[in-house]
């Protein structure tokens, strides 16, 4: 039995060793205290939302489309992204479209 446990705890550390890196060792936010970074693909509805935003607020950005660009796709990787969109807000790492947090980061 202590058998069975062993290798099943041993499989479930293999399977989510990335979630497991990204615990122990955070992502470096390199952009603290510089621009707003949008990592986007063109065809996302959220995408569009926090371009949307952004220009409501008069928010100046740079925005990397994950799709076209293979290092933003990498650093979009390396700051744990899942999904898109995903925002650099000097730092402040932002998963998906969530408009208060974008409005408070900022």
């Amino acid at each position: 039995m202590k058998k069975i446990l062993l290798i099943l705890a041993a499989l479930a550390l293999w399977q989510n060793w990335d979630r497991l890196e990204r615990w122990l060792k955070p992502p470096q936010a390199g952009n603290a205290g510089g621009e707003v970074v949008l990592y986007a693909t063109s065809w996302r509805g959220y995408c569009a939302k926090t371009r949307e935003l952004f220009a409501a607020d008069g928010i100046a950005y740079r925005e990397v489309d994950i799709e076209k660009d293979s290092a933003g796709r990498a650093r979009h990787q390396a700051l744990g992204g899942r999904g898109v969109p995903l925002i650099d807000m000097r730092g402040r790492i932002i998963h998906g479209y969530d408009q208060r947090a974008i409005r408070a980061a900022y």
